[in-house]
């Protein structure tokens, strides 16, 4: 299985990962708070500049980040149609810089840094009898590690179709990716019992 982690040594890898992780809640607070394009214009060129020095190549940089830009221009564009024109921009740039903050995170993160640092995060709720922080950083760090073998998936079915000259549709890809990935699902849950990772 993939992982989004790059395995370099910048001053970003060496940060804490609870220091990253609150730096980004503190940022996206802040994002979500500002209306100043100026500002989050800023906070892109901050972003992306941070993002660019996790170790990637530009290529594999803008990879990565191509479906969710996607989606933030699509969004940009509906909320141009129907609301104010600055009200589009400003969260055209907000998500932008968010994604960027996030994935340079992401990137400079280990999975299991991520998982620990969550499930100490956790522990309280533990205690209150609500959940198992364990479960917690668990589920998570999963979610996290399965986003490039789903976006492989699509990638490999879309060129499928377009190999048999099958026009690509949401109908025709949607179904076979949610089939593959439940299967990866089985097979992973089957493997945590096996280990007894989650054994009372």
């Amino acid at each position: 299985m993939q992982t989004l982690h790059v395995d370099a040594d910048t001053w970003m890898h060496r940060l804490s990962p609870r220091a990253k992780l609150l730096a980004l809640a503190a940022l996206g607070l802040l994002l979500f708070l500002a209306q100043s394009i100026q500002v989050l214009a800023c906070a892109n060129f901050v972003g992306a500049a941070l993002y660019l020095r996790s170790g990637l190549p530009v290529a594999e940089a803008l990879k990565r980040l191509r479906p969710i830009l996607v989606s933030i221009a699509v969004l940009a564009i509906f909320a141009a149609i129907v609301g104010p024109l600055h009200a589009a921009i400003v969260t055209a740039l907000r998500l932008t810089a968010l994604a960027l903050f996030a994935a340079t995170v992401t990137a400079t993160t280990s999975m299991a840094a991520f998982i620990d640092e969550i499930t100490a995060l956790a522990m309280p709720l533990e205690t209150l009898g609500l959940l198992k922080a364990a479960d917690i950083g668990l589920a998570i760090g999963l979610v996290i590690r399965f986003v490039p073998e789903i976006l492989d998936r699509y990638r490999a079915i879309r060129e499928a179709h377009q190999a048999r000259g099958i026009k690509v549709r949401l109908a025709t890809t949607l179904a076979p990716l949610i089939i593959l990935t439940l299967r990866d699902a089985d097979n992973i849950a089957a493997a945590i019992d096996a280990r007894g990772i989650r054994r009372q």
